[in-house]
């Protein structure tokens, strides 16, 4: 429990130092930018500039400017605006302002004027009391930076709240991808082993190359399962692992045409092919007492795949279990291409078919 405590402690701490330090770098490229730009706009406006003069009335209007901005950002609309008390934040402005304007010009006229000036210091109560000069002198440039600061900070702080919603919606699907496939897999698992008891207890030879099949399938579950994305023909073949296995159980009553046309390389999730085989033979073969045929092809071009499986059902399809292979598919289809796939599910005839056709590029 205290280390656990501990990483959390670090982690947090990790994060927060990350973002001042990303926090600082934005502010000093802003204000050197803002700074830089004061200088040669005052610089050009006047007829015989005095640069030294510039410098030192810029910078001292420069950092009342970062003060006044960071205070009303971070205090007035962060603390009071954005929690709607809005008297609260009209009135702190204002006396901010005020006060933030009457500290620049007293800083000006008594610590900064003596260093390159020789001017009349303008008293004390003079300052306090002149609030149309310290207005239009102070508290407007104090104002204009602070609007293009605050302006910058909600871009940034856009972008980094839209980032922040992409990343969580991403982690979601992720977990929700491992759900889904954690699922799948016992449930496939459990109808595989279901059809290994059952040749053992009709004494059938091919229960050890059932074994062998299961061992291949299983280490595809386990090593290329938990990968993003896997090649089609990677997926073709443990498809065809899994159809050997199925032929060992039906002999010849299960009759399957299948057909290939990979000419195109793809990627597309683990298991997806595989999923719709399984539902198949679950509710076709499985269901089935006689012959039973299934169809399954796959074809590839340049930019999508179409996957097609259609097998005879012997059951009313209203009156049988849903169960969580076709909810489990289109969930993952959902989640992995959002809009960008077509699935199509007839049953007619007593067939049942799916069509799916997805991106895999």
């Amino acid at each position: 429990m205290q280390s656990f405590f501990v990483i959390s402690l670090r982690t947090v701490r990790k994060g927060l130092n990350g973002k001042l330090k990303k926090e600082i770098i934005y502010q000093t490229g802003f204000w050197t930018a803002l700074f830089v730009f004061g200088i040669f706009r005052n610089y050009g406006e006047l007829e015989q500039p005095d640069f030294r003069e510039i410098f030192y009335y810029d910078i001292c209007h420069w950092i009342f400017q970062i003060i006044g901005a960071n205070w009303i950002y971070f205090i007035l609309i962060r603390k009071f605006f954005e929690a709607k008390k809005y008297f609260l934040f009209i009135v702190y402005f204002i006396t901010g302002m005020y006060i933030l304007g009457v500290l620049n010009r007293l800083f000006i006229v008594y610590a900064a004027e003596p260093l390159f000036a020789d001017y009349r210091q303008d008293s004390i109560p003079d300052i306090f009391t002149n609030v149309k000069y310290l207005l239009f002198h102070y508290v407007l440039p104090i104002i204009s930076g602070s609007f293009i600061f605050i302006s910058m900070m909600f871009m940034l702080r856009y972008r980094d709240e839209k980032q922040n919603t992409l990343q969580l919606q991403k982690e979601k699907s992720d977990l929700e991808l491992k759900a889904l496939k954690a699922q799948l897999n016992p449930h496939f698992l459990f109808n595989t082993l279901n059809n290994i008891y059952s040749l053992s207890i009709t004494g059938s030879g091919a229960v050890s190359q059932s074994i062998s099949r299961l061992s291949d399938i299983l280490d595809y579950i386990l090593y290329h399962g938990q990968k993003e994305i896997v090649t089609i023909s990677e997926e073709m073949k443990i498809v065809k692992d899994y159809i050997a296995l199925e032929m060992l159980r039906y002999d010849e009553r299960l009759q399957l045409e299948m057909e290939e046309k990979v000419e195109f390389p793809g990627l597309i999730p683990p298991l997806l092919y595989l999923s719709f085989v399984e539902n198949a033979f679950k509710h076709g073969a499985g269901k089935a007492s006689g012959n039973v045929t299934i169809k399954i092809s796959i074809e590839t071009y340049e930019n999508y795949a179409v996957f097609k499986v259609e097998n005879q059902f012997f059951e009313n399809p209203h009156d049988a279990e849903p169960g969580i292979g076709l909810e489990n598919i289109r969930r993952q289809l959902d989640l992995y291409y959002q809009n960008h796939y077509s699935l199509e599910i007839k049953q007619s005839d007593n067939w049942f078919a799916i069509k799916l056709m997805i991106p895999t590029k």
